[in-house]
């Protein structure tokens, strides 16, 4: 059936600003070229646009003439703020952007270890309060949480779960009843593969495996260019997959003895030294910069490896490589995605050298024809995924034809 009327004015307008908001400014004419509309059809969506206060004149093309066909017009970028969240065991980085997701402001808070649980949720909504204040008096829009944990895919709620801290439900909770936004949370891995597909490593990929070598480890499944978060939202926990070489196997509430055991950071600075690779005091820790949490001391044990050089080094990269290795390995098996990317501090750190080693291991234990790629956004990833989603959230909503607002 033909689309009614308004149904065509939604349809054009939503692709209108979808195009200005990945390409803009854009003149009209531009506009007329990328949609395949008529200049009467796009001389009226960008009059709607404007008057819907989401879309105005930024300026004038230099390669037109002066006059209506020389006006640049862009997406009202201060429409709406939007924030995101990075939360830590012993942090929460935020960042507040604007509605095409320019930082406008951000911060970091570290809680300590001992800290009760309501402090600790208090700490971090002032936290992101204060940021939100400091980026201007735009209204709050959408807010996305990126935490360690699985997501109830029915609720969207963090779930419960051993080994992490209790505040982390109590922060999401928190920020739900006290801001006047739209809060969504998602499993830290998931954002960081939205961020290396649309900003990062991955662009050229609508499939593909994302390993996270951080402090933890853990992977994200993108197929055909969506998430695949699994039943209980669990897909991708691969600290907990069995694997030769520990001591044991994993328990429902513990992954020691799973691959965590092998490829987390305390097993790769505990690989480093018994190769002789020294990683001096704390280095291993890093400076943490603002918006991110400190490197873990694996990174740094493998950027001294590859600086480094000699057969001590080598021989640690190698090992190192072969226990990667052995977790891509299974998720190949699985769902041969092609490509591979090894992601967080850990997989940035290693770079194209450890991604070739990765690579040539692979080749030798599968079948199956897989690209192993470098992440290229480190542990900044998890913000600049949250960054997406929290805009994509603020674009479904204030972008929809009106009436479904």
């Amino acid at each position: 059936m033909p689309a009614s009327p308004s149904t065509a004015r939604a349809i054009n307008d939503r692709l209108a600003l979808r195009l200005l908001q990945q390409d803009g400014p854009l003149t009209a004419s531009q506009l007329k070229t990328l949609t395949g509309l008529s200049r009467p059809t796009v001389a009226d969506l960008v009059e709607r646009l404007q008057e819907a206060g989401l879309v105005r004149m930024v300026g004038e093309s230099a390669s037109q003439r002066r006059g209506p066909n020389a006006r640049l017009y862009g997406i009202a970028a201060d429409r709406a703020h939007l924030a995101a969240l990075d939360v830590r065991t012993d942090s929460v980085a935020v960042v507040v952007a604007d509605l095409v997701g320019v930082t406008l402001a951000e911060a970091t808070l570290p809680i300590r270890g001992d800290t009760p649980d309501r402090p600790a949720v208090e700490q971090a909504v002032a936290a992101v309060e204060r940021t939100a204040r400091s980026a201007g008096a735009a209204p709050l829009h959408s807010v996305a949480v990126g935490a360690p944990g699985l997501i109830d895919p029915a609720s969207g709620e963090l779930r419960d779960t051993a080994g992490l801290p209790a505040w982390h439900r109590g922060l999401v909770k928190e920020l739900q009843h006290r801001l006047p936004a739209t809060v969504i949370v998602e499993n830290e891995t998931n954002l960081a593969a939205v961020a290396e597909h649309r900003a990062g490593a991955a662009l050229d990929r609508d499939t593909f495996a994302l390993l996270w070598l951080g402090h933890g480890i853990g992977a994200a499944v993108m197929l055909d260019g969506a998430l695949r978060r699994g039943a209980s939202g669990g897909a991708g926990e691969i600290g907990f997959l069995p694997v030769p070489g520990t001591t044991g196997v994993p328990s429902a509430v513990n992954c020691e003895g799973g691959f965590h055991s092998l490829a987390g950071s305390a097993a790769v600075l505990d690989l480093a030294a018994a190769h002789g690779v020294e990683v001096h005091g704390a280095e291993a820790h890093g400076p943490a910069g603002a918006g991110q949490e400190r490197d873990p001391g694996a990174a740094f044990a493998v950027r001294a490896a590859l600086a480094g050089g000699g057969a001590r080094s080598e021989a640690f990269l190698s090992e190192l490589a072969d226990r990667v290795a052995l977790g891509a390995a299974s998720v190949v098996a699985v769902l041969d995605p092609g490509c591979v990317v090894l992601a967080g501090e850990v997989g940035r750190a290693g770079g194209d050298a450890l991604a070739a080693r990765v690579e040539e291991r692979l080749a030798r234990m599968s079948p199956l024809p897989t690209e192993v790629r470098a992440g290229s956004l480190g542990g900044g990833a998890v913000l600049r995924g949250a960054v997406l989603a929290a805009r994509d959230a603020a674009q479904d909503e204030l972008f929809a034809p009106e009436g479904a607002r």
